[in-house]
């Protein structure tokens, strides 16, 4: 399918982007005081209840009254192409193809190289040892059920997040730097330990239209680092990048040609414009707002990331980048992008940011909110931007699990709750109408397809 320049800027806000000018700009955004129960009450759905799913008949998800769901696409699932559905599903879009809602679902399969391989075809992947990478899902957009799906890119491995770009593609990003040496995963104190036949860390492009993979080519100038999520500025094409990372960066890659990635680029890192070194982990006044310049990475892609994760990064702050705690989830709507730091903030709770450009060289990022309780907000992760201009929040934290709403006036509100155990909700995106919310339940790996009355709330 050939798009002109134009057609992408036009369709690139499909799938829930639709209403958001001005989201998330009023001054009670950071205020500490907001309770889920009175943002229950005004802009959300009401109680959560226990719901089993349409097709199945299992209780996986609370929600609220009106709303139903399916669940498919499950760890273990034998898949239309004859493979086996592998497990830890992660990131997702969607994009609509001939009447049928095409989602590629990344796999953030964590696995040691002696422990197991690529799915699917050894002459497609990337990495013979390594046992991540994405499936493509064809979904019936009105009974919302599955009716194919294949293995899209495999090879590479803890394929974490990422983003849907206007040019009709899927970057899957790897949240680790392992080698052919030991080599730490990501934030925790783990390492897969040496054996992998290629380096990882990179990030990979994936066709919505493709029916079968293609052969795995990592986009090496984007860089090698924790990486997490993308987000595209369809009116520039370039592509801001967030850094799973206890020390983290907010990254951007200019491309030489609009919308070829592979054929090279420029990188850069985030810094406080007259300021070096800002840590925004701590202390930070309520609706703070910054004034960012771009550094440049010269190597982005380092030979020694595998043994220092940092390796990359080290290279901006170098030159006063700043640093953030986590940066998860990526998302642009309407001339901005929205970020999510899992760990930031005075709780540790987590952060959402906006970063909104301002011509080629400079923007502003503004601190929209910063949880001050679990029990408003606990380690928001992946998101998306609502059909009516809310976040739609996935949370990776302590026992319960939420997905949760921030409207534009900042009343946070829950949505769906997990009642099949205790992992984390990720990929939250709309179906391109926007009729259909679909989510993954990490552990054991499903996939879940919510619609209902969402003209009731801030969804």
């Amino acid at each position: 399918m050939e798009l002109n320049r134009r057609d992408l800027l036009k369709t690139s806000l499909a799938g829930g982007l639709l209403g958001v000018t001005g989201l998330l700009t009023r001054a009670s955004l950071a205020t500490p005081a907001l309770r889920r129960d009175y943002g229950n009450e005004q802009v959300g759905y009401g109680a959560l209840r226990r719901r089993a799913a349409e097709n199945t008949g299992q209780e996986i998800l609370a929600l609220p009254d009106g709303f139903r769901y399916t669940a498919f696409g499950a760890t273990g699932d034998k898949m239309s192409d004859g493979y086996i559905t592998p497990g830890a599903h992660d990131g997702m879009a969607t994009l609509n193809h001939r009447g049928k809602i095409r989602i590629v679902r990344n796999h953030e399969v964590r696995n040691k190289p002696e422990e197991s391989g690529a799915y699917g075809s050894l002459e497609t992947a990337y990495d013979p040892r390594g046992g991540g990478g994405t499936t493509t899902l064809i979904v019936d957009p009105e009974t919302r059920l599955l009716e194919r799906d294949f293995v899209s890119l495999n090879g590479t491995i803890v394929n974490c997040a990422g983003g849907r770009t206007p040019w009709g593609t899927w970057i899957s990003c790897e949240e680790t730097t392992a080698g052919e040496g030991i080599s730490q995963v990501y934030h925790k104190d783990e390492t897969l330990g040496g054996g992998f036949t290629r380096p990882h860390g990179y990030n990979f492009e994936v066709s919505f239209l493709d029916d079968e993979p293609v052969r795995a080519k990592p986009l090496y100038e984007m860089g090698r680092f924790v990486h997490e999520a993308i987000a595209v500025d369809p009116s520039t094409g370039i592509v801001y990048q967030t850094e799973d990372h206890k020390t983290a960066g907010f990254y951007r890659f200019i491309p030489h040609v609009y919308g070829k990635l592979a054929e090279g680029g420029k990188l850069q890192m985030a810094k406080v414009k007259g300021r070096d070194l800002v840590d925004t982990r701590k202390g930070q006044p309520k609706n703070v707002t910054y004034e960012i310049e771009w550094v440049d990475i010269k190597n982005p892609d380092p030979s020694n990331a595998w043994s220092d994760s940092l390796a990359l990064g080290n290279q901006g702050r170098e030159n006063g980048a700043m640093t953030f705690g986590r940066l998860e989830g990526a998302w642009y709507a309407e001339g901005a992008i929205f970020l999510n730091s899992t760990d930031g903030g005075d709780e540790g709770l987590g952060q959402v940011w906006r970063y909104t450009p301002m011509g080629e060289s400079r923007g502003e990022l503004t601190l929209l909110f910063e949880s001050p309780s679990a029990d408003v907000l606990d380690a928001p992760d992946n998101l998306c931007v609502s059909p009516q201009g809310s976040l739609v929040i996935c949370e990776d934290g302590d026992d319960t699990q939420y997905v949760r709403g921030l409207n534009k006036d900042g009343l946070i509100f829950d949505f769906a709750l997990n009642v099949l155990n205790g992992s984390e909700f990720c990929g939250a995106t709309f179906s391109p109408d926007g009729r259909t919310l679909f989510v993954n339940i990490q552990t054991p790996g499903i996939t879940l397809a919510i619609w209902g009355p969402w003209e009731r709330g801030a969804f």
